[in-house]
C-alpha cells in the first residue's frame, strides 16, 4: 500500500503569521498520526519561515514514539540542513534543490550539474542510518544518474501532473511519469511522490503502479475547511489504501 505522509509546513506556516503557538505544530502531527497517518514531513528552509529547527527535534520525538510512523525532513543540503539531519536522524531525508528564497520547490535535481556534489552527501546520510531520497522531475535522462548518488529513493515533483489534471494534457503528462516510475524502478530505486497532489488527482495518479510514499501538506490544510482535519486525512488515506500495491522489496 502507498504510504501517506502528511506535510506540517502549512501549520506553522499559519502559526507563525500571528506570532504565537496556535495552531501547535506537534499537536497536530500527533492528530495526522492518530488519524491514521503514515508519516510526517516538514521542509525546513534557511529562513524558517514555517517549519523551525526546533520544530524538527520536537517533531523527531513525536514521530520516534510510534512504531509504524516515519519522519521525512526535506531540504536542500547545505551545512546546517545536514548538521540538524545528522542528529534528528530520521527515517527519510528527501533532498530537494530549492534556494533559500524561493517560495516553494519547483524543480527537481540537475544531476548534470550536481551530480558530483551529491554522492559525498548521500554518504553521510546513510552513515547516520537515514534513508535518501532524491526531488525529480519525471525525466528518464536524468532518473539514469541518480543510482551513481547512491540515493535510494526518487521523489518525483508532481506539480506539472496537477497542472495539467482535466485538461487535454492529462494523458500525456500522466503517461511521462508512468514511464518514469517504471523505469526508476528498473533501476533499484524506491519511488515517492509529492507537490500538488489532493482530492481530486491523486486517485489517477495512484493507478501508476509502486508508488510507495506520496507526500502532501498545503491540500490537507486546504480540504480541512471542508472536511475537518481528520476527515481530510482519512479520505486520503482511503485514497491511497486503493493504490497500486507498492513493492516491498523498495
Amino acid at each position: 500500500m502507498t504510504k501517506l505522509s502528511v506535510n506540517v509546513n502549512k501549520i506553522a506556516l499559519l502559526r507563525n503569521s500571528r506570532g504565537t503557538d496556535h495552531p501547535n505544530v506537534e499537536r497536530m502531527a500527533r492528530r495526522a498520526i492518530t488519524a491514521g497517518a503514515h508519516g510526517i514531513t516538514v521542509h525546513p528552509r534557511p529562513d524558517q519561515r514555517h517549519i523551525r529547527y526546533r520544530d524538527v527535534y520536537e517533531l523527531s520525538g513525536l514521530v520516534g514514539s510510534y512504531d509504524e510512523v516515519e519522519f521525512n525532513v526535506e531540504g536542500n543540503p547545505s551545512r546546517d540542513f545536514l548538521r540538524i539531519v545528522e542528529e534528528v536522524r530520521p527515517d527519510q531525508c528527501t533532498l530537494v534543490p530549492d534556494d533559500p528564497d524561493q517560495l516553494t520547490s519547483d524543480h527537481g535535481w540537475n544531476l548534470d550539474a550536481d551530480g558530483e556534489r551529491l554522492p559525498p552527501v548521500v554518504e553521510q546520510l546513510h552513515a547516520a542510518g537515514v534513508r535518501v531520497s532524491l526531488f525529480m522531475d519525471p525525466d528518464e535522462a536524468q532518473l539514469d544518474r541518480v543510482p551513481a548518488t547512491g540515493a535510494d529513493r526518487i521523489e518525483l515533483y508532481t506539480e506539472p501532473y496537477a497542472r495539467a489534471f482535466g485538461t487535454e494534457a492529462e494523458d500525456t503528462v500522466w503517461e511521462r511519469y508512468a514511464r518514469a516510475a517504471t523505469y526508476a524502478e528498473s533501476l533499484g530505486l524506491g519511488v515517492n511522490a509529492g507537490h500538488d497532489l489532493n482530492l481530486r488527482n491523486l486517485p489517477r495518479f495512484l493507478t501508476i503502479p509502486s508508488i510507495l510514499e506520496v507526500s502532501i501538506g498545503h491540500a490537507i490544510v486546504v480540504d480541512s475547511f471542508d472536511h475537518g482535519f481528520e476527515g481530510t486525512v482519512a479520505r486520503y488515506l482511503r485514497i491511497v489504501s486503493n493504490a497500486v500495491e507498492s513493492d516491498p522489496r523498495a
